[in-house]
């Protein structure tokens, strides 16, 4: 199956969907977004990153603000960094390198959103992209990926999953969980009041209680 240009998804509605389905749906269903410190740093830091620009380090070209897309997977994007490492005389593989603010997650969101940038570049480009990086800039380090079998199941699984959510146009009921505490939709989405666990009157009474 290949998607048209007109239903391609944002690639990075990925790490969207797998951090949560609700605020997947907030953001590319109805259009909601705050930001706060967390993503002010984020949004920050992917412009500097962005610029897009060429330079070679020897065995390696980098290139910053690749345009990515995949008609089979049905997204479209942007790399941060796609590095070009020479393996032997006009022969590069591409290695795409994904910047966070943060710090490595407990979930899988940012490695299927690198591991996607990783498909879309061998439907681009016709050659294996066996592996990526993401830079996480709270403990200046790489965290090297892997894209085996397991990981492409299922950053494949992912991107079918977005489309069925988006073209359902339904956004899923909140479940409040520790994570909600660093979401900048937190405020819009309203876990605590709205979680179906719950009643309106005992978050009301332990709010009263609280204040």
């Amino acid at each position: 199956m290949k998607y048209a240009e007109d239903d391609l998804l944002p690639l990075s509605a990925l790490q969207h969907l797998v951090f949560c389905r609700r605020q997947c749906a907030l953001i590319h269903l109805e259009q909601v977004w705050d930001e706060n410190l967390f993503t002010a740093e984020g949004r920050v830091m992917h412009e500097r990153v962005h610029q897009v620009g060429e330079e070679s380090r020897g065995s390696v070209r980098i290139v910053r603000g690749l345009p990515l897309r995949s008609l089979r997977l049905g997204l479209v994007g942007k790399a941060d960094v796609v590095e070009f490492h020479r393996v032997e005389k006009n022969v590069w593989r591409p290695f795409p390198v994904e910047h966070k603010r943060g710090k490595p997650k407990p979930d899988e969101s940012d490695k299927v959103q690198l591991c996607a940038q990783g498909l879309c570049l061998e439907e681009m480009l016709g050659i294996d992209v066996p592996t990526g990086s993401v830079f996480y800039g709270r403990t200046r380090h790489r965290l090297d990926v892997s894209f085996d079998s397991d990981l492409r199941g299922e950053t494949e699984r992912v991107a079918r999953e977005l489309h069925a959510l988006i073209e359902s146009g339904n956004t899923p009921p909140p479940v409040y969980t520790k994570k909600c505490r660093t979401c900048s939709l937190m405020d819009r989405c309203l876990p605590r009041l709205l979680d179906g666990k719950r009643s309106v009157r005992a978050y009301l009474s332990k709010a009263v209680e609280e204040g």
